[in-house]
């Protein structure tokens, strides 16, 4: 399992209608990309939900590299490229997912957390207690589902989740979510990934 993320931020008096506009448009496109267990089409406005930015932030689990690189070698990534600009693309290698009890219900909202990993510590029980925050984040009311990836070029841990309701019981940025392509959802490894 591999997660990905890249974020657009746009000028503070940018219509991001013309961000709604553009995933009600093209976000069907990757319903049925093969490889990809989800892709979340985020956003966050300026001054919205404490957002300091109007930002487009799409976050990705892919079941597999070559799903993730045909999207960004083989033509699905060009076009966002052509619009903005590209951006650049984070990778983390998966730690954990979980579905929740809402699995199968439209996520309307998403927590994202980034932390690092402290200098020093047992990897092991780091990534230990990441695999642990993401089962508790699946268990609570209203999580579609969660998961945990680790960049070890940074040494930084990812959490992710997906809600059905505007205030999560999760810390971090949270994003409006516009649109969710999840074709591989039921083939994603739950649980610990090693």
């Amino acid at each position: 399992m591999h997660a990905m993320q890249y974020e657009l931020t746009l000028p503070a008096d940018y219509d991001m209608d013309v961000v709604r506009a553009r995933v009600a448009r093209v976000g069907h496109l990757l319903d049925d990309w093969e490889g990809l267990g989800f892709k979340t089409y985020l956003m966050r406005e300026r001054g919205v939900n404490g957002s300091p930015v109007n930002q487009y932030a799409p976050f990705y689990l892919w079941n597999t590299v070559e799903g993730m690189n045909g999207f960004l070698w083989g033509g699905g990534f060009q076009g966002l490229s052509n619009d903005f600009g590209r951006p650049s693309v984070r990778q983390w290698t998966g730690l954990s997912y979980e579905e929740g009890g809402a699995a199968g219900s439209p996520g309307r909202w998403a927590v994202r957390r980034r932390q690092p990993v402290p200098d020093g510590a047992e990897l092991a029980d780091v990534m230990a207690d990441a695999v642990g925050g993401t089962e508790r984040l699946a268990g609570e009311d209203g999580a579609v589902w969660a998961a945990a990836a680790v960049d070890t070029a940074r040494w930084e841990l990812v959490h992710f989740s997906l809600w059905t309701h505007e205030a999560p019981k999760a810390e971090g940025e949270l994003f409006e979510v516009l649109h969710v392509s999840a074709p591989g959802r039921g083939r994603l490894p739950r649980g610990r990934q090693w």
